[in-house]
């Protein structure tokens, strides 16, 4: 499976394309035959070279008109356009896998408007998911479907990949929150769908039909988000549990017993908690602990998150935690939160070589996911770390480069722990990813999980859209 594998025909950048991109949107803004500076554009977080690739040519336009433009020439020249905003992504959906124009909504990163009337936000995609949150604050409001990388991904990218976060459980992921989006198309015309309405059933659902199609059906110029009111009162707990097994049974006991739905519920297993607890020098025992639970409640009320707080802390206890701590002001929690943001990078430090996944099951199958993960681990001698959402059955399963492998052995057998870890995954009601995407890192296993008629389905979209295959081509799905 080799991703690079050039299988369309398009036609080369020249310098007469260069000129007219330059032409488009202005000479500062088209970067050609400076590989030191369009290095950063061929790769997204996804680790090593495996899925990399250079752009010929890099333009960051400022405009609406000026994407059109540059789509319609793409169109006329039959060369490859890619879409890309922060490059934060995890399945190489913003990589110009073909080369071509690597298009760059960076500078498109205004706030253009926060209504507070109309609960409603409107932003350019290039705007920082974290810096939207810092201007909604002085109103009261807040993005609800933010994801956990909000200090430096774009709004753009969270509405491509339909990204998700720690709130999910609670708050659901981007796509609930944009009801509107300004596009252009495949083919260069820049489109209005939906809008700062509530409801709208006014034909075919065409925004969420873009929320998550990856840079595939259009590039979004401009972005309508509905925003929630800010909850006041925030407590967070972090509970320590012997075994993953009875970490993850307080998760239906919290919904059903305690009739609650938290706002968040972040699972880490032994080694990401101990690992990163360690790294920061936290002062939490780690000692017998197997997994660890961090959970955080919100609302308006002081006495309701507190009653909350009480609920979760009493059905841990009572299903054996070791150890409970509670952080009620914001300094304490976002120490609590730090510990679950920190374990990529610390898993990065331990092994740059690895494979981060996606995987999402019900709920209730998160019980038997992991000691699968375990045996899949075992099988090829190398091992996966677990961390991730477990109040929606998001997990972030992420083999690792056992030190004593050669590359070479890691390389042969990464295709087939995939394979059987999707397997697992879809056998127990599950798919490849919950918020990563699909890009052209998964793309070849989605017939273990999806029908071949529902393959067809997104290949007749893609090919009505996009005649020319020029936007993005190679991800998700292949062209026949």
């Amino acid at each position: 499976m080799d991703p690079n594998i050039d299988q369309y025909a398009f036609n080369p950048v020249t310098p007469d394309i260069v000129e007219a991109l330059r032409g488009i949107c202005g000479p500062a803004h088209v970067t050609a035959n400076d590989p030191k500076a369009m290095r950063k554009y061929a790769h997204d977080q996804v680790p090593g070279e495996r899925y990399a690739h250079m752009p010929d040519v890099v333009v960051c336009p400022r405009t609406a008109p000026e994407i059109a433009a540059v789509v319609r020439l793409a169109n006329q020249a039959h060369i490859p356009v890619t879409p890309r905003a922060a490059g934060s992504g995890l399945s190489g959906g913003a990589v110009p896998a073909h080369g071509g124009i690597l298009l760059s909504v960076e500078r498109m990163n205004r706030v253009l408007e926060i209504d507070v009337a109309n609960l409603m936000a409107v932003v350019e995609p290039g705007v920082v998911t974290n810096l939207l949150d810092k201007a909604l604050e002085p109103h009261g409001l807040f993005f609800a479907g933010y994801p956990m990388s909000d200090e430096f991904c774009f709004i753009g990218g969270n509405v491509a990949e339909n990204a998700g976060g720690g709130r999910a459980i609670k708050y659901g992921v981007t796509g609930r929150y944009i009801h509107g989006l300004e596009m252009v198309t495949p083919t260069g015309e820049i489109v209005q769908l939906g809008g700062k309405r509530v409801k709208d059933v006014t034909g075919y659902d065409l925004v969420h039909l873009m929320v998550g199609s990856e840079g595939t059906l259009g590039i979004f110029t401009k972005i309508f988000i509905r925003l929630l009111p800010r909850p006041t009162e925030r407590v967070a707990i972090l509970a320590l549990f012997e075994t993953a097994a009875d970490a993850i049974a307080v998760v239906p006991q919290v919904v059903t017993a305690g009739r609650l739905i938290p706002s968040a519920v972040e699972f880490m297993d032994r080694f990401c908690f101990g690992r990163t607890v360690e790294a920061l020098q936290e002062s939490f025992p780690t000692q017998g602990i197997g997994a660890a639970l961090l959970m955080e409640v919100d609302g308006n009320r002081a006495d309701v998150v507190a009653n909350e707080a009480d609920i979760i802390r009493a059905i841990c206890r009572d299903i054996g935690a070791k150890a409970e701590f509670v952080a009620q002001d914001a300094k304490e929690i976002e120490r609590f939160w730090k510990i679950r943001k920190q374990i990529p990078w610390v898993l990065k430090r331990y092994s740059p070589v690895q494979s981060i996944e996606d995987i999402v099951v019900p709920i209730a199958a998160i019980p038997d996911l992991l000691p699968e993960l375990e045996r899949i681990g075992n099988a090829f001698d190398t091992m996966i770390p677990v961390f991730g959402h477990a109040g929606d059955g998001n997990l972030h399963a992420t083999p690792v480069k056992n030190p004593a492998h050669t590359m070479a052995q890691w390389e042969e057998l990464l295709g087939p722990l995939l394979t059987q870890m999707y397997q697992v995954t879809a056998r127990l009601g599950g798919t490849i990813s919950g918020e990563h995407g699909i890009g052209h890192k998964r793309r070849d296993y989605l017939p273990l999980v999806m029908e071949e008629a529902q393959i067809r389905m997104m290949r007749r979209i893609k090919q009505a859209l996009d005649p020319n295959n020029i936007l993005n081509p190679g991800k998700i799905v292949m062209l026949e």
